[in-house]
């Protein structure tokens, strides 16, 4: 695993892992926000004295570590030991499914912090309690950061990573994986987080499960959340 760069002060870095006997990979991004501070999202294993790790620290100092929903959260905390300074956050009610964190988690708030702004916004996407992931957007770089909401399994994959993808809709394009849109529990909210996504102008979305999409990104993006707009 290693820090490959996708624009002026972003980078992301895979790990690939089973999760429930499936397997498939993981995205961690890295934003460096004004004075060298780093910003990590959805962090993966950080093992002490690894590649990884020198390289995040040659890039500046991380001060803030971010589980962006209540799925994202396996290496927080060692990523969050790596990192003493940090400040660790996660949605509401991942301190109630992850107990031991709770000590050192701070709820991510539904809006913008002063501390981001103006180079990175966030909102937490509403009308999906079971993830409570909020979506982020770089704006220096017009770049659209998503962990579950939005996915795209390409390339070569194992067969069972492969029917995955193909069942939940998410193989041949980037769309909302029928895993997801199963969870939708107020539609109306959902279609207007969809459209407040959709008013960033992103030219990039980096997605955590599987694919970085550069090519039409806006479009598809409205494409795959098209089946809040058209359920509300």
């Amino acid at each position: 695993m290693q820090l490959e760069p996708l624009d002026t002060d972003l980078w992301h870095a895979t790990h690939a892992f089973k999760a429930n006997g499936l397997p498939i990979t993981t995205r961690m991004t890295v934003v460096r926000l004004p004075g060298r501070k780093l910003f990590i999202h959805s962090p993966i294993p950080m093992q002490p004295g690894s590649a990884l790790l020198r390289q995040l620290q040659s890039l500046g100092s991380v001060a803030f570590v971010v589980a962006p929903n209540k799925m994202h959260h396996l290496f927080l905390a060692p990523c969050a030991a790596a990192f003493p300074g940090a400040v660790v956050y996660g949605p509401q009610g991942l301190a109630q499914k992850r107990p031991d964190l709770a000590a050192t988690l701070h709820a991510l708030p539904a809006g913008d912090l002063p501390e981001w702004l103006p180079e990175l916004e966030h909102f937490a996407f509403e009308g999906i309690p079971a993830g409570n992931e909020s979506v982020w957007f770089h704006r220096p770089s017009a770049t659209l950061i998503v962990t579950d909401l939005l996915q795209r399994m390409a390339g070569d994959l194992p067969w069972l990573t492969q029917a995955y993808a193909t069942l939940t809709g998410v193989r041949r394009q980037m769309a909302v994986p029928l895993t997801v849109r199963a969870l939708v529990r107020d539609r109306t909210a959902a279609a207007r987080s969809a459209a407040h996504v959709l008013r960033w102008p992103f030219t990039r979305v980096v997605t955590a499960h599987n694919q970085v999409i550069d090519s039409e990104a806006h479009a598809q993006a409205a494409q795959a959340l098209s089946v809040f707009l058209s359920a509300s």
